[in-house]
């Protein structure tokens, strides 16, 4: 015996799209960074333990630490210092420059022409100021 299927009880399977959300950036930092293009001088000493002098632009900066680029080849933990130029705007017109140390915590491909690598720097507690005359 054969039986006859009823159209209107049977269903259409709807198949649901696929929705994907939108990219989501997730910043974990603790400190707000301020994107300025400050110049510096890097000190620091290589894996192989020569000393090196290098200048460069400053990324981005905030209260814990830094990012630039260099051509040096420092490697994640080496000990750096920076010797930045601030602005004469935010100096009163004085030609100042801040001291900082620092520990690299992070390597990436860089982001400017011509460099070897992108270091990001957590900067040490202390730091100083020196009037240029």
């Amino acid at each position: 015996m054969v039986s006859k299927v009823d159209k209107k009880s049977t269903s259409k399977i709807k198949v649901k799209k696929k929705v994907t959300p939108p990219d989501i950036v997730v910043d974990r930092r603790k400190e707000w960074r301020l994107e300025l293009p400050l110049n510096a001088l890097v000190e620091g000493k290589l894996p192989d333990g020569r000393k090196f002098r290098e200048s460069t632009v400053l990324q981005n900066i905030s209260s814990g630490g830094a990012y630039f680029c260099l051509d040096s080849g420092v490697v994640v933990g080496s000990k750096l210092n920076l010797v930045i130029d601030l602005p004469e705007q935010l100096s009163k017109g004085k030609k100042l420059k801040l001291l900082l140390g620092g520990l690299t915590v992070r390597l990436e491909e860089p982001n400017q022409k011509g460099k070897k690598q992108g270091v990001a720097l957590r900067f040490k507690k202390s730091f100083k100021f020196i009037e240029e005359k």
